[in-house]
């Protein structure tokens, strides 16, 4: 779920009236990941201001609730592709007030990431469903949950690869019902920490090879092709990636362990095309050693009989 243009639009007292979760719950559905963006979009506008500090005396916002989050451990690098879903788990400790009952139904809490700086996000992603918190003392709690991704419904742009921080966020209802008439804001809880941890979300590559002749004769040229591309997250397409350097590697027939031949690099379109001597029967490859947006991907090895 991304927020990207609601950023700035929502506000606090909207953001919690759209958090309609015992409606959602009594439907038996889930509505977290889409209500936790609108309400961190609401205590995250672009113009600096929280919606939640009050622009005049008469705006209502939630309490401050009790609540820190630490230990927040997530993959190294979230690889997305052109339209599948995926998910990739986060844990991390809630720390909170003898005042916080984390057991309540109406108590919700999740994980995300973050795509620029805390204060003014670029982009933000979080699970479609609240983490699971179990108690590990009277103050703490050891919570597991998702960072789903969904690239096919155009939560990415190309240039949010990279970098991204991971925060936590809590919300409270404490009785309190969004939807109805006499909803009270200022009875519900909420918490929200940032930097504390960080991810890379990377274009999902893949890299193609092909070694001919086949069969070749010991001594003779062998004409090694492929192709380098990567996710475009703007038009759900795999596109060739550019002027990048693989490597074509090589693996003895009866081997397990690939050597590097000789570096390349991309064409404008991303294909590969090099050639090197037949000596032996084995197996020849390309690899990439990835980019902080791109990971790392090796084609499947080719194999060449030498007679």
């Amino acid at each position: 779920m991304r927020i990207r243009a609601t950023v700035a639009a929502v506000s606090g007292a909207l953001a919690l009236s759209a958090l309609a979760v015992p409606a959602a719950q009594a439907s038996g559905g889930s509505s977290f990941g889409a209500d936790a963006a609108k309400l961190f979009a609401a205590a995250h506008p672009a113009s600096g201001r929280t919606a939640y500090t009050a622009a005049t005396a008469d705006d209502d916002a939630p309490y401050a609730m009790d609540v820190t989050f630490s230990n927040v451990k997530i993959a190294k690098a979230v690889k997305v592709g052109t339209t599948a879903h995926v998910a990739t788990s986060v844990t991390y400790t809630l720390t909170h007030g003898a005042d916080v009952d984390i057991t309540a139904a109406d108590f919700f809490s999740g994980a995300y990431i973050y795509k620029g700086s805390y204060t003014d996000p670029a982009n933000f992603l979080i699970g479609d469903d609240p983490a699971k918190c179990t108690a590990t003392s009277a103050t703490t709690a050891s919570c597991k949950g998702n960072i789903d991704v969904y690239p096919g419904d155009g939560e990415l742009f190309n240039s949010d690869a990279g970098l991204w921080h991971a925060g936590a966020l809590a919300v409270a209802y404490n009785g309190q019902d969004p939807t109805s008439s006499d909803f009270d804001i200022t009875k519900v809880g909420y918490a929200d920490q940032g930097a504390l941890g960080s991810t890379q979300v990377q274009r999902l590559s893949k890299l193609t090879v092909n070694a001919a002749p086949e069969p070749v004769k010991k001594g003779k040229t062998v004409t090694v092709t492929g192709k380098l591309s990567r996710a475009n997250w703007e038009d759900n397409k795999y596109h060739g990636y550019t002027n990048q350097s693989v490597r074509l590697q090589f693996r003895k027939k009866g081997t397990s362990t690939y050597t590097n031949v000789k570096g390349i690099k991309t064409s404008s379109t991303g294909t590969l095309k090099t050639t090197t001597k037949a000596t032996v029967d084995g197996y020849y490859r390309f690899s990439f050693v990835g980019t902080s947006t791109t990971p790392a991907v090796n084609a499947t090895g080719d194999y060449v009989d030498v007679k």
